[in-house]
């Protein structure tokens, strides 16, 4: 059951902001000419094929992401971030409500990361910060 708490919906004790997005395509240089020419999107330099996005100012309302190069199983499409506090306890609740996991928990300097399929289809990332 969901409960309302400090500003945030929670299950429990996983509480979950959307911090970010993620644009996976196969022709990642592409999508960054196409957001920036449209948008004015800023990209930064690459890092493991991957493009962090300035959408806008940052005293205006709005979610900065990145642009990377999707895997050959998930090659193309848009995912939300959810910043949790806890990435083991985010896994096991979402696997227990019907969620798949499509990478597990990987470790990166600054965070923890993982990618899951909610059970509608809907792809999403987790990150809890080191």
């Amino acid at each position: 059951m969901l409960e309302k708490g400090k500003g945030a919906l929670s299950m429990g004790n996983v509480t979950g902001k959307v911090i970010g997005f993620e644009l996976s395509s196969q022709e990642p240089e592409k999508a960054i000419k196409f957001y920036s020419n449209v948008f004015g999107w800023k990209a930064a330099e690459p890092n493991w094929d991957y493009w962090s996005i300035s959408t806008g100012e940052e005293e205006s309302i709005g979610i900065n992401g990145g642009i990377g190069k999707g895997p050959s199983d998930h090659p193309h499409g848009t995912r939300i971030q959810i910043q949790v506090d806890s990435i083991d306890e985010a896994i096991t609740k979402a696997k227990e409500n019907g969620a798949v996991i499509l990478r597990d928990k990987m470790e990166f300097d600054d965070f923890y990361l993982a990618y899951l399929v909610d059970p509608t289809g809907i792809g999403f990332g987790l990150i809890q910060n080191k």
